[in-house]
This record gives structure tokens, sequence and C-alpha cells, in this order.
């Protein structure tokens, strides 16, 4: 039987054990002996590839995660539907493809105001949170999304979201301005 080397052996338990996704550089700091996490990472991706779960980075966190393709047989376990309204999936969208933005610019962008509750919805599921102050006049909060919008819609980073120009062409999307 082969030996695992202890540090590996320590990455595969921090990232099992961590309810949510790990930064690479909590994980580097764990390592006393010299070795480098991202190796160490790798070597566990291919380690787990082909398997029913699998080990995944999102913007520099790991997790293990359940085989896509098992979605549908894993389906009935899910009890934690979340469902957002029409409101609160816009003012995602806007988050994600202008962030940082305020809630003035999101109402501008969405023709109408938005209630407090749409954005806690949002705040409480961990998918955006207050990033800073814009440097004009009242200096409103910025608001940006999070690793946790990344890990649950299963993007890498916000380059993996869909271009506007493809949300258009598909009929997802049409610009209140023309061009």
């Amino acid at each position: 039987m082969n030996e695992i080397a202890p540090s590996k052996l320590i990455v595969e338990a921090l990232v099992f054990a961590s309810s949510e996704p790990v930064l690479e550089a909590e994980i580097q700091a764990s390592l006393a002996d010299g070795a480098i996490a991202r190796d160490i990472l790798e070597e566990l991706q291919r380690d787990y590839a082909g398997r029913g779960v699998r080990l995944e980075c999102c913007n520099k966190c790991w997790a293990f995660r359940t085989a896509p393709e098992l979605a549908t047989a894993l389906r009935k376990f899910d009890r934690r539907p979340r469902r957002l309204t029409r409101a609160a999936l816009e003012m995602l969208a806007i988050i994600a493809y202008q962030q940082p933005v305020t809630r003035a610019e999101i109402e501008a962008l969405r023709g109408v105001s938005i209630s407090r509750g749409t954005l806690d919805n949002l705040v409480d599921a961990g998918w955006v949170i207050p990033r800073g102050r814009r440097d004009t006049p009242g200096q409103p909060v910025t608001w940006v999304t999070t690793t946790a919008f990344l890990d649950h819609f299963g993007l890498a980073s916000l380059d993996d979201l869909p271009r506007l120009d493809e949300l258009e062409g598909a009929a997802l999307f049409k610009p209140s301005v023309a061009r």
C-alpha cells in the first residue's frame, strides 16, 4: 500500500470537513512542511476525477462537490430550494453584471424602486454583500456578488457569466436603450 503524504491528508480533510469552500491561501497556511497547496489540490482534483464527488475550484476557493451528472439522481434529496422573485433575479443579474453597483443605480436600470426585503433576501442567501461606498455625495453603499453566488450557480469566476449579446441573441435579454 502506498503511503500518502501527511500534507495531502491534511488538505483533503480540511476541504472535506469545511461547510464552506476553503480559500487556497488558508489551505497553504495550514501546511507546515513546505508543501505547495496548489500542487496538492490539483493532485486531489485528479484523484477525484470521474467519481461521484469531485474537488472543484471556485474563485480561488476549494470545495468537494457532487458530480454534475448525478444531479438528477440526487434531486429528491435537495430539501432547500431557494426561490427568488422576479425582482430579486433582476437585481441579482444587475449586481452580477454591473458590480460594484449602488441601490440607486440598480433602481435606475430596473426602472422601478426596490424594496428592502429584496436586497435582504440576496444578502441572506449569501449571494451579495456590501463592498465599500461610492465616492459621490451621500456615499452610497456599493454591492457585489460573493463566492457563494459563483458556487451556487456553478461559475468559476464572473467571466463565466453569459455575455449580454449571447443573452440578447437567445431572446433572454432586451436592451432598454437603442444602440
